[in-house]
């Protein structure tokens, strides 16, 4: 099936023409079909759409922290590429913010030809392989931000007869952790690291700890709100970060 977004033509078009109850559920199919290759955006319904019938405060609550997990990956990744400018230059894109566009602007499925195709945890491991010659940073960005979505169903829109899954979406916070550990202790042959993230020294740099920290607490928050709606308890998981295994988020 190709996917609409909610923007498309050919939607306004059909919901204008059939009747009101018929209008509001071909809006809320069409609105529900959305790529995993889109970057959840914050974008808010006229107080008369149709779709407003059928969100429930948990489904715009879900929407709002989504869309500022993604702006803390954008952020995340921009600050890598800034760390690390040769990782850029690998992807082949004529600059940095071209490198970013790539990765969030363009309707991929969160699978790049260079990552194999990869997406979830076996893109985001590619970046800690020693061996791999590609855009670690791509790498890693997909592989998180595709771990995220597959969390949330892959939609980035929610209505009444979606099922948010708690679990699921504490799982992906713990994968947020797994991979800041990782990211910071991963190193070359040499003992070099394989992407340089927060700085020591004389002016501690944590800015991607912050920026860690800010996605974790709203995939945190968000579980427990689910969690107390649904009356579903989750599996709270303690790990060692030197032997922790990423969790399923499928």
């Amino acid at each position: 099936m190709r996917l609409l977004a909610p923007q498309h033509p050919f939607r306004r078009r059909l919901v204008g023409r059939l009747p009101a109850a018929t209008a509001l559920a071909a809006a809320l199919f069409l609105g529900a079909c959305s790529s995993p290759g889109t970057t959840p955006r914050q974008e808010r319904l006229r107080p008369f759409a149709p779709q407003q019938f059928a969100k429930t405060d948990l489904d715009r609550f879900a929407e709002a922290h989504q869309h500022r997990v993604f702006v803390s990956l954008r952020r995340l990744a921009e600050k890598l590429y800034r760390r690390n400018p040769r990782e850029w230059r690998k992807s082949g894109a004529p600059s940095m913010d071209e490198a970013l566009a790539r990765i969030f602007e363009v309707e991929h499925g969160w699978r790049l030809e260079e990552l194999g195709n990869r997406r979830d945890i076996d893109a985001l491991q590619l970046a800690f392989v020693p061996e791999y010659q590609g855009d670690r940073v791509a790498a890693f960005v997909v592989g998180l931000a595709s771990m995220v979505q597959s969390a949330f169903g892959d939609k980035v829109e929610f209505y009444l007869l979606d099922d948010l899954n708690a679990q699921r979406i504490y799982n992906a916070a713990r994968n947020v952790e797994i991979a800041a550990w990782k990211l910071a202790s991963a190193r070359d042959a040499d003992g070099r690291p394989l992407l340089l993230s927060n700085e020591m020294g004389e002016v501690a740099n944590l800015s991607f700890e912050r920026e860690f920290g800010r996605i974790i607490g709203q995939l945190e928050v968000l579980s427990d709100v689910i969690e107390v709606k649904t009356e579903r308890t989750v599996t709270r998981v303690v790990q060692s970060m030197a032997t922790a295994v990423f969790l399923p988020v499928r």
